[in-house]
């Protein structure tokens, strides 16, 4: 089965942050994100290999 695809609301409270720091995250940090229409989309195993991947510090992560 496909991955649902996540609201702002929904990928907020699966990271633990809020509303707007999704948003600042999206303008200021690449966060992957997909508009459909107007509002942003989200597929959970793309931002989680970004957190891990550093994205929500701004450092990259040493492997």
């Amino acid at each position: 089965m496909a991955e649902p695809w996540l609201s702002v609301e929904e990928i907020a409270a699966h990271l633990g942050v809020s509303k707007d720091t999704v948003y600042a995250w999206i303008n200021k940090r690449n966060m992957p994100a997909h508009r459909v229409g107007r509002p942003w989309k989200f597929k959970t195993d793309e931002v989680d290999k970004w957190v891990r991947s550093g994205g929500a510090t701004g450092h990259e992560r040493k492997k």
